[in-house]
């Protein structure tokens, strides 16, 4: 039907639209041809068009096939009107829903350690307080322990000489008279210690060991090669007459060892012979690296005797039994560095407690009543046979107290022995455990003033 109509592809798209908007009576093409001014085509949603005043108004033109149908139709459906007002706002929209949560980041570095600050200066001093009224006098106190002896006194200036007595009398036998006997001088200080005893004399000897293993025969050496054949000689001589027999000659010398065979071959093992009686094992020696040492104990009677070792005799662990539970001394197997530490209870009366080494005391703890704990531990360099106790001082202060729930402990272990050629052991016998031992005395610890 449209093969006779004088019109390009842009207007039969335009007429198509219309068709379809039923918005073409006023269109000149199809006046007089279609049988209707309108198409009943029912409702048709509005355009927006705004998209085509933005292309009507472009400096380039698009082409038909990127125009809008509906562009299209309201280009043939009259003159454009006037601008409408600008509508009114519309209501926000929901709000959407929130994204899912990101991946963690990476923990970050840790800063640096700022410096530390200054020292703040010292503040001024209070004022002095009144004094307060003097209290009701307090109950008669017990009676207090004994204390310690003072250190003795500075020697005094010595006084200026007396006047001269009168002269005295003669009796009538001018012969002396004893006078009344002086007072006791004081105790002079004790002496210094001994020289140590002469040494032992030699254990006997130890048993013979057991004969070592034969060794492997070793490996037969590759035989050498096979020398050159030596050039044949030449002999143009012939056999002479028989010579005299000469006289018989002087004997010579004796002749250079020759080398060496090569060694044979192995001959067949032996059959393996009984085994032996193992024999007993003998004592570690001074530096011994498979010596393992260690012991706990605890104390089972409480306020034990001063000037002796403090037997604890209730063993918790004694390895080599080298603590002996009955004295309280405990014996070092080898030459090495050892730990000791004690932990004491203290109850009813104060307790002053040292760790002698050789009747050498090394540390020692004061420590009040009132239900405290003694304790110390301490690193030393022992020698194989050395010796090591505790020891209280006195009656009064022998403070150290064990019960059912409390209990006071001894306790030492050897940390690493000593090679062979570190430390040699010390010349020293220790005598059995008779009589007293002193407290003795440690080093002043020097004092700095504030």
């Amino acid at each position: 039907m449209l093969h006779h109509w004088n019109m390009d592809v842009r207007s039969i798209v335009g007429v198509l639209v219309c068709l379809s908007l039923g918005q073409c009576a006023s269109v000149p093409e199809f006046r007089g041809i279609l049988p209707n001014e309108s198409l009943p085509l029912g409702p048709v949603a509005e355009p927006d068009l705004s998209y085509c005043q933005y292309i009507l108004e472009a400096p380039v033109p698009p082409t038909a096939d990127q125009v809008p149908w509906y562009c299209i139709c309201s280009a043939c459906s009259g003159q454009k009107g006037p601008k409408g007002d600008k509508g009114v706002r519309g209501l926000p929209g929901s709000p959407g829903s929130p994204g899912p949560r990101g991946l963690t980041g990476p923990l970050g570095r840790p800063g640096f350690t700022g410096r530390p600050g200054l020292k703040g200066e010292k503040g001024e001093v209070g004022d002095k307080g009144e004094i307060g009224p003097i209290g009701r006098p307090g109950l008669k106190g017990d009676r207090g322990f004994k204390g310690e002896k003072g250190d003795p006194g500075q020697s005094g200036l010595v006084g200026e000489p007396g006047p001269k007595g009168e002269d005295g009398q003669c009796p009538e036998t001018c012969e002396p008279l004893p006078g009344p006997p002086g007072e006791a001088g004081l105790p002079g200080p004790a002496g210094p210690r001994g020289l140590p005893g002469l040494n032992g004399e030699a254990g006997p000897k130890g048993l013979k060991g057991d004969l070592g293993v034969a060794g492997v025969p070793g490996i037969q050496g590759v035989s050498g090669q096979k020398g050159d054949q030596g050039p044949q000689g030449l002999c143009n001589c012939q056999d002479g007459a028989p010579g005299m027999q000469g006289p018989q000659g002087q004997k010579g010398n004796k002749g250079d060892t020759g080398a060496t065979g090569p060694q044979g071959p192995g001959g067949a093992t032996g059959p393996k012979g009984s085994q032996g009686n193992t024999g007993f094992t003998g004592l570690p020696g001074p530096c011994s690296p498979t010596v393992q040492s260690a012991f706990s104990a605890a104390l089972t009677t409480s306020f034990p005797l001063p000037n002796r070792p403090v037997p604890f005799k209730r063993v918790i662990y004694n390895l080599l039994q080298n603590y002996n539970p009955e004295n309280g001394v405990y014996i070092a197997p080898v030459n090495g560095t050892y730990v000791f530490s004690y932990n004491l209870q203290v109850s009813t009366r104060p307790l002053k407690v040292g760790l002698f080494v050789n009747f050498e005391s090394v540390v020692k703890t004061t420590t009040p009543m009132e239900l405290n704990i003694a304790s110390q531990q301490v690193v030393l360099n022992l020698s194989q046979g050395d010796w090591v106790w505790l020891q209280v001082r006195d009656t009064t202060t022998n403070g150290a107290f064990t019960s059912i729930e409390s209990s006071s402990t001894f306790s030492g272990f050897l940390l690493y022995p000593d090679r062979c050629d570190d430390l040699a052991p010390r010349d020293f016998n220790v005598p059995e455990i008779i009589g007293e031992f002193t407290w003795g005395e440690i080093e002043k610890p020097t004092t700095t003033p504030p």
